[in-house]
């Protein structure tokens, strides 16, 4: 017996983002820190609480790259600095 592929609409249903809630359950900041990451299912993102990046998920892919996180308003981070 095969399984029939699962479709978008399917994938969306599995948890938040589309993201599978297991993988949510390991996934963890890239900074040294690797504390848990948060959804904002608004937003789009993967919340760090400890050091305030907010990373985005696009067509349910998680993009853990510090260079492409944000640091949120009012966190720990308080903005990128510029030279």
């Amino acid at each position: 017996m095969t399984e029939t592929p699962k479709t978008a609409a399917e994938t969306a249903q599995s948890g938040p983002l589309g993201l599978d809630p297991h993988l949510l359950s390991i996934l963890a900041c890239p900074d040294t820190h690797h504390s848990p990451l948060t959804v904002d299912e608004e937003a789009s993102e993967l919340l760090c609480t400890t050091c305030d990046r907010a990373f985005p998920v696009r067509d349910g892919i998680p993009v853990l790259l510090l260079d492409e996180a944000r640091h949120r308003d009012g966190g720990a981070g308080g903005g990128l600095s510029t030279p």
